[in-house]
């Protein structure tokens, strides 16, 4: 069996009981960490921390490993159960269907033990979550590699009077661009977009595009490690949520659509006081 569970959004307590329950009964465990983190982050001590609590050694699994060999697990998951541990909820990412229907196709047993993710826990910052359109993500931005394929999703959005949630990029275990030419990978540092890089880079797809989607006036709300007890929520206009501190990873951004009345009370909590 292949258990594939969800960790929640803040550290190793928040999985369930019948998330921790399926842990401990599996031979192999794996984490998933590169979609997404626990606000515990990835260093040694916090790996500790969730082994201790699992009872279970845990094994790292970055992009390459999932995607290039996820067979591996799945042969695994054939002849014993293994879990595979994901931050927030198990269908949070495609990477996770994708590996769903592997296993289907390798005839392995599949069993989703769901948890909260960052899709239904954003309620907090009080907007109705049926009033959200399409989620985009939006990655770095570098020298030779701008894209903008997300405008048009959310001009579509503010057309129709709805909430943007912005997913940022996460850049963990990234081989860098030279050293693929060179066929010996090298890593990037890892690296984690702010909500102050984001709103910078649609200011600047928008200012290119000049479609009026948005603009710096543009009412927003920043999202700092969400799920967590020191989460950080923060609305205001895009100019001025640039100049706040949202902390450490992760982040995530709201552009804001038409609000009701009960949403725009919520708001008044989280609203820059100037």
């Amino acid at each position: 069996m292949l258990y594939i569970v969800g960790l929640g959004l803040g550290d190793e307590r928040d999985i369930t009981v019948r998330g921790l329950d399926a842990v401990r009964c599996c031979a192999k465990v794996y984490m998933e960490a590169y979609t997404s983190l626990l606000s515990l982050g990835l260093d040694p001590s916090a790996l500790s921390n969730l082994e201790k609590l699992y009872g279970k050694e845990i094994t790292v699994a970055d992009r390459e490993m999932v995607e290039e060999r996820a067979d591996q697990v799945l042969r695994e998951a054939a002849d014993a159960d293994v879990a595979f541990l994901v931050v927030g909820d198990p269908f949070g990412a495609t990477t996770h269907t994708d590996l769903v229907v592997r296993a289907k196709n390798m005839g392995v047993e599949v069993k989703v033990i769901h948890n909260a993710s960052v899709m239904n826990a954003i309620g907090v910052c009080g907007l109705q979550l049926y009033r959200y359109g399409e989620t985009i993500s939006i990655p770095f931005f570098t020298e030779t590699w701008r894209p903008d394929s997300f405008y048009e999703k959310i001009q579509n959005n503010r057309r129709l009077g709805l909430h943007t949630l912005c997913l940022l990029d996460i850049r963990v275990k990234e081989p860098t661009l030279e050293s693929l030419c060179r066929g010996k990978k090298v890593y990037e540092p890892p690296r984690f977009m702010t909500v102050n890089t984001a709103i910078s880079q649609l200011l600047e797809v928008e200012e290119l595009r000049g479609g009026s989607a948005y603009g710096a006036d543009s009412l927003c709300i920043g999202v700092a490690r969400l799920g967590s007890d020191d989460h950080k929520i923060v609305a205001g206009p895009m100019k001025e949520l640039l100049d706040v501190d949202f902390g450490p990873p992760l982040h995530c951004l709201i552009i804001v659509g038409e609000t009701h009345p009960v949403e725009e009370e919520m708001l008044e909590f989280y609203t820059i006081k100037t």
